[in-house]
């Protein structure tokens, strides 16, 4: 295994248009199982694809395991990438699909062998070897895929959404799979991924991208808990974030939203006083807004559509003042119709302000 340092690490593809890559700077640590999450078009796979020297670096360094990469081919950089597609040959077996890549490498016969059993074993194909792809489920094709990749025994491995092909309960068992796979080999690996649930369940780290930039790297839970801006807070969590337009009132510690006040205290308050202006963005997650009947409701808000889900329940609100609903989670037993009044309480020690006009997080780390 090695580290992976990229230090403002760009792409552009032709002159005059913008970067599709734009000084990403980012430590992968010995071992570790990094991923770049991010919308479509944000520039993680471009990133990937430098990283395993498929792309050319327009500006910017690249070092794996403390040695410069920019300019050294990839079948030289001890890599190893499984696509979002399976790429196997069709008319190999799975024992010769296995083993193609080491004998291009005239490794010994004995040592493929080995090798190639080891990570049969090691995947649950033991009793696949001699079956060829279109004998193969998805699930199985996917594992041939990653058993390719792990006969290399290479210094890191690199996963660009390989497993957005699968149907949703193959994705679950294969996030499972690759999890049990890193603790095993302790390999470091970097994958790339849109689904957050990927990202949050897999991910030692998380490195979120926007624009071709990073919008914040951080351990899952440290992410969503902590936004950086209003974009990491809207992507991460679904429902994403409910972001509120709203002032705040003259004495600092009151914040209006729509026709509902909510008293500002701890560390929110002392956040409050670091904003730009009146204007601010309360950002509260669904499910830390409750249903509260007790005598200090901070607002009430009336059902506009029930979302049953089964193991809970998502109920969108309106607040008198404010255009967009207001998200709430609540458990699978709650019952609320569309017309009813509800009195909503915020978590406020869960709960964020961020700048309309930058769009951070006030109190965040520039």
């Amino acid at each position: 295994m090695a580290a992976v340092a990229l230090d403002r690490l760009s792409k552009r593809y032709a002159a005059g248009h913008a970067l599709a890559v734009d000084a990403v700077t980012l430590d992968v640590e010995h071992g570790e199982f990094m991923i770049l999450l991010g919308p479509s078009g944000c520039g993680k796979s471009t990133t990937l694809r430098m990283i395993a020297g498929l792309e050319s670096i327009t500006s910017g360094a690249l070092a794996i395991d403390g040695r410069r990469m920019n300019d050294v081919p990839a079948k030289d950089r001890d890599i190893a990438m499984v696509f979002q597609s399976y790429a196997l040959y069709p008319h190999m077996s799975v024992f010769d699909n296995l083993a193609f890549g080491l004998r291009r490498r005239s490794i010994a016969a004995a040592e493929i062998e080995r090798r190639v059993r080891d990570a049969a074993a090691t995947l649950g194909l033991t009793a696949l070897l001699d079956r060829k792809p279109h004998a193969l489920s998805g699930g199985q094709r996917q594992r041939v895929a990653l058993g390719r990749a792990i006969v290399r025994d290479p210094k890191v491995f690199l996963f660009d959404e390989p497993l957005s092909n699968l149907d949703a309960a193959l994705r679950v068992g294969m996030r499972g799979e690759l999890v049990k796979l890193h603790q095993r080999l302790g390999a470091t690996m970097i994958y790339v991924t849109h689904d957050q649930v990927e990202a949050m369940t897999m991910g030692d780290r998380i490195c979120i991208m926007n624009g071709g930039k990073v919008a914040q790297i951080g351990r899952p839970l440290d992410v969503y808990r902590d936004p950086a801006d209003t974009f990491v807070a809207s992507f991460l969590g679904s429902p994403p974030t409910n972001l509120l337009p709203s002032r705040l009132d003259s004495d600092g510690a009151t914040l209006v939203v729509g026709a509902a006040r909510v008293a500002l205290d701890g560390a929110l308050a002392g956040r409050a006083r670091t904003a730009n202006g009146a204007e601010v963005l309360f950002g509260i997650r669904p499910e830390d807004v409750r249903i509260d009947g007790g005598t200090a409701p901070h607002a009430a808000a009336e059902v506009v559509a029930v979302e049953p889900l089964g193991a809970e329940t998502i109920i969108r609100t309106r607040l008198p003042g404010v255009a967009q609903d207001v998200l709430v989670r609540v458990g699978r037993t709650a019952s609320a119709r569309i017309g009813d009044r509800l009195p909503l309480a915020f978590d406020l020690g869960a709960a964020h302000l961020f700048d309309p006009v930058t769009t951070r997080r006030l109190g965040a780390p520039s």
